[in-house]
C-alpha cells in the first residue's frame, strides 16, 4: 500500500507521519520545512505500508514550488488512501486544500482533525458525525503530540475505501459559463485523466500546472479571449468568484458542524497583548537578538564545564590506547594512526558534543513554542529594505543549525529571484559546524568572553548576509515588491520531549559526520602526514606540508599564513568540523591543542581565522544542494564571492588590528 500524508503548515502532519512510521522529521512551526516528499514505512497487520510525507500547502493551485510538488506527486501518483491532516482550529482555511483534494477524487481521504485539545480550550466542539455525513471521508479527531488517535488513523487506512465523486456547484453565472467553455472547447486534452469542465476550471484558476499539460499550446490563448470578455461584459473576476464559491462552502461546512460552548474572547485578548510586544518592529528585533545572545551564553556557561569532561575522557582513551598497544609490542606507526590519526582528529571534534547538544535543544524549544515565525514576521519590513521576502528570513534561521535542509527550504518563496538571493547569502549564516571552530578558539584565547565573540560573529554572519542581499539584488535583478503571509501559531506549551528528540536527531548526524566523513579525512591526513618516510611526522617536508605550504602565502595578510591552518582550511572545504579535526591530527605530536595554537595565533589571529572560517566557501553538501537548486552558474559565483569576501574581511580585521 502506498499512503500520502497531506496538510497545511503547522497541523502536526509531520508529528503524525512520525507516530506512523516511527522515524522522525523536522517539526517546526512554520511552512516549507518539508521541502520534498519523505517517505517513511510502517506495519499494521503484517502489510508494508509507505507513507509520503508532502510539503505543507494551503491550496492544490500551486503558486509556489513546494504547492507544485504536492500536486505532481498527488496527481502523477497512484496513491492507496490520502491521510489529510488539518488543525482544526483553523479548520475553515485548512479545509480549502482538502475541498479541492476531493474534486480531483485520487483516492479515498481520511480526514485527521488534529489538536483536539486546543479546540476545546479555545470554546469549540464538533456536532458528531455531521462532517462525515456532508463530505465522502472518514474523520479522526486526534491529539498527535498524545498519541490520541493514532490508532484510529491506522485502522481507517485499512479498512476506510469511500471514493465518491465531489464538486461544488458555484453560482449560476459561473457554472453557465464553465458549461459553455467545455461545449466550445470539446477537443481539448490534457493527458491527465480528469473532465472537460475540471480542467477548465483549473484554467480560469489560472492553474499553471494544467496549462503545461495542454497538447495544443494555442487552446490557452482563445480561452484567454473568452475570460476577458466575459469579465469585461460582467465587470467580475472570474477566479476570484470560483474560489469565493469555493470559500462559500466551506463557511456554510464550517457552521453546520462547529458549536462554540464557551466566550474566549478574554484568553485571545491575553495572547494578542502578547504578540503585539513581540511583533512590535522596536521591540521585536532587539528581542531576538537578546535571545539570540542568551542561547550562546547557555552553550558555554553550561557547556565548557561539560566539554572539560570530555575532553578528559578522550585524554584516558589516549592513554590506554598507548599503553594497550604498547603491551601487546603494536607498530610505532599503529600506536600513532590510533592516537594521532584516529583519537585526536575525530576527539578534537566531539570535545564539543555539549556545546552542540546545548545549541540544537535551544533552537527546538524556541521553535516548539512558536517563537521563530514571530521572528520571521518581526523581520519581514527589515527583509524589504534588502529588497526580499519577509518568508527569506526563514531559511537564514534554519541556517543557524545546517545550511543544507536551509538551502531546500527557501522553495517556499515563489519568486524565482528571491529564492536565488536568499540561497547565496544563506552561507554567511554560521551553522553548527562552524561552531566547533568558535568554541575551540574562543575557549584558548577569549575564555572570559566567549559568548560575546561568538555572538559577534554570528551577528556579522547576518549583516553579511544583508548587504549582499542588497548588492546582488541591485546589481542581479530588478526590484518587486512583494507581501509576507505567515502562519502565527498560538504559543503553546513546550514539549520536553520532542525539543531532545530534535536535539538528539541533529546531533546524531554531528556523530555520523564525525565517524565518516572526518574520520576518512583525518586517515588521509595522517597517511599523508608520514609520507615520505623519515621526513617526521606532519613535518614540512612530508606531503602534507608541501600542500600547506603552496596554499599558506595566500592566508599570511590575514595574520594565519602557516602550512597546518592552510591544510585546515582547504579540508574544511569537505566538512566545517574537519578544520578542527585536521589541526587535531597535525598537531597531535606536540600537544593539546589548547597547548599548541598559542604558539601560532594571537587573539587578534584567531578572530581573523575565526571570520575567515565563517565566511568562507560552504561545505561540499552545502555547494552540491545549492547546484541543484540554483544551478551551476550561481554555485560557481558563490564560491569565488564567499572566498573574496572571507579572505577581504579576515586580512583587514588583521591588518586594522596591529595598528592597535
Amino acid at each position: 500500500m502506498k499512503i500520502a500524508l497531506v496538510g497545511s503548515p503547522n497541523s502536526g502532519k509531520t508529528t503524525i507521519f512520525n507516530k506512523l512510521t516511527g522515524s522522525h522529521q523536522k517539526v517546526a512551526n512554520w511552512s516549507g520545512v518539508t521541502v520534498d516528499a519523505v517517505i517513511g514505512k510502517m506495519k499494521i497487520d503484517k502489510k508494508t505500508i509507505d507513507v509520503y510525507d508532502l510539503p505543507g500547502i494551503y491550496s492544490l493551485t500551486p503558486f509556489s514550488p513546494d504547492e507544485a510538488v504536492v500536486r505532481n506527486i498527488l496527481i502523477e501518483q497512484k496513491f492507496d488512501k490520502i491521510v489529510a491532516v488539518i488543525d482544526v482550529n483553523n479548520i475553515e482555511r485548512n479545509l480549502y486544500p482538502i475541498i479541492q483534494l476531493l474534486e480531483l477524487k485520487l483516492a479515498p481521504v481520511i480526514l485527521v482533525l488534529n489538536m483536539m485539545d486546543e479546540f476545546g480550550k479555545n470554546g469549540y466542539k464538533l456536532k458528531d458525525n455531521i462532517l462525515e455525513k456532508i463530505l465522502p471521508i472518514k474523520v479522526i479527531p486526534t491529539i498527535a503530540t498524545k498519541d490520541v488517535g493514532i490508532d484510529e488513523i491506522k485502522d481507517a487506512i485499512m479498512s476506510f475505501s469511500k471514493k465518491e465523486t465531489f464538486h461544488i456547484h458555484h453560482e449560476q453565472i459561473i457554472s453557465n459559463f464553465i458549461e459553455k467553455l467545455s461545449n466550445k472547447y470539446e477537443d481539448i486534452d490534457t493527458k491527465l485523466p480528469y473532465g472537460k469542465k475540471w480542467v477548465i476550471e483549473k484554467l480560469l484558476e489560472n492553474d499553471c500546472y494544467i496549462k503545461g499539460k495542454l497538447k495544443r499550446r494555442d487552446f490557452y490563448n482563445d480561452l484567454r479571449d473568452d475570460i476577458n470578455n466575459f469579465e469585461n461584459k460582467y465587470k467580475i473576476k472570474v477566479s476570484e468568484r470560483i474560489f469565493e464559491n469555493k470559500f462559500g462552502y466551506i463557511k456554510g461546512v464550517v457552521k453546520e458542524v462547529v458549536e462554540k460552548v464557551i466566550d474566549i474572547r478574554s484568553a485571545m485578548e491575553r495572547s494578542d497583548s502578547i504578540d503585539r510586544i513581540i511583533n512590535n518592529p522596536i521591540i521585536g528585533i532587539p528581542l531576538f537578538l537578546l535571545i539570540m545572545f542568551i542561547v550562546f551564553q547557555l552553550v558555554f556557561k553550561i557547556g565548557t564545564p561539560l566539554q572539560d569532561l570530555v575532553s578528559l575522557f578522550f585524554s584516558w582513551l589516549t592513554n590506554f590506547s598507548t599503553n594497550f598497544f604498547t603491551s601487546v609490542h603494536s607498530p610505532a606507526w599503529v600506536i600513532s594512526l590510533i592516537n594521532d590519526g584516529i583519537i585526536a582528529g575525530i576527539g578534537s571534534v566531539l570535545i564539543f558534543l555539549p556545546n552542540i547538544l546545548i545549541l540544537f535543544f535551544s533552537l527546538s524549544f524556541l521553535e516548539d513554542i512558536g517563537y521563530m515565525s514571530r521572528a520571521a514576521f518581526v523581520m519581514d519590513k527589515t527583509m524589504h529594505l534588502m529588497g526580499l521576502h519577509g518568508k527569506s528570513f526563514i531559511p537564514l534561521i534554519l541556517g543557524f543549525g545546517c545550511n543544507v535542509p536551509a538551502i531546500m527550504s527557501a522553495r517556499i518563496l515563489e519568486s524565482k529571484k528571491d529564492r536565488i538571493i536568499t540561497i547565496l547569502i544563506n552561507p554567511f549564516i554560521s551553522c553548527s559546524a562552524r561552531l566547533t571552530i568558535y568554541v575551540l578558539f574562543t575557549g584558548i584565547f577569549f575564555h572570559k568572553l566567549q559568548g560575546l565573540i561568538v555572538f559577534s560573529l554570528y551577528l556579522l554572519g547576518i549583516i553579511l548576509a544583508f548587504l549582499s542581499a542588497i548588492i546582488f539584488k541591485r546589481i542581479f535583478f530588478e526590484k518587486e515588491e512583494s507581501l509576507l503571509i505567515i502562519e502565527l501559531p498560538p504559543f503553546r506549551k513546550p514539549i520536553l520531549k520532542n525539543s531532545l528528540l530534535e536535539m538528539w536527531l541533529k546531533t546524531k548526524e554531528f556523530i555520523y559526520k564525525a565517524g565518516t566523513i572526518i574520520f576518512a579525512s583525518v586517515i588521509i591526513v595522517w597517511v599523508l602526514s608520514n609520507i615520505p618516510f623519515g621526513a617526521g611526522y606532519a613535518s614540512k617536508q612530508s606531503i602534507i606540508g608541501h600542500i600547506g605550504s603552496f596554499f599558506a602565502p595566500i592566508f599570511k595578510p590575514a595574520g594565519f599564513g602557516t602550512w597546518q591552518i592552510a591544510v585546515a582550511l582547504i579540508f574544511g572545504f569537505i566538512a566545517k568540523e574537519q578544520v578542527v579535526g585536521i589541526l587535531g591530527t597535525l598537531f597531535a605530536a606536540s600537544g593539546t591543542l589548547a597547548m599548541v595554537l598559542p604558539n601560532y595565533f594571537t587573539p587578534l589571529t584567531a578572530y581573523s581565522f575565526m571570520v575567515f572560517t565563517l565566511i568562507y566557501t560552504p561545505c561540499l553538501a552545502t555547494l552540491s544542494v545549492m547546484k541543484r537548486e540554483i544551478g551551476l552558474k550561481w554555485t560557481i559565483f558563490n564560491v569565488i564571492y564567499s572566498l573574496t569576501i572571507a579572505w577581504v574581511f579576515a586580512t583587514l580585521i588583521y591588518q586594522i588590528g596591529k595598528l592597535f
